[in-house]
């Protein structure tokens, strides 16, 4: 999950695996699969570096000899 902040500044989590696009419009709007939006203070940048983070977690850590 990861952290975006709603327009009255509440904070909340969301699964980026559920995001189907983003609008910029000029705010963010996260458009989900089920055809939710949320538009979120974040740039979409922002946004993309959150989701990179979330997935660099998941992913096993490669020890190299």
């Amino acid at each position: 999950m990861i952290k975006v902040t709603r327009l009255d500044g509440t904070e909340y989590y969301i699964n980026p695996h559920q995001i189907e696009c983003m609008e910029i419009r000029p705010d963010t709007a996260l458009v989900m699969l089920s055809g939710k939006t949320y538009i979120v203070r974040e740039e979409a940048d922002d946004v993309l570096q959150r989701i990179d983070a979330y997935r660099n977690r998941l992913r096993p850590h490669v020890v190299q000899e």
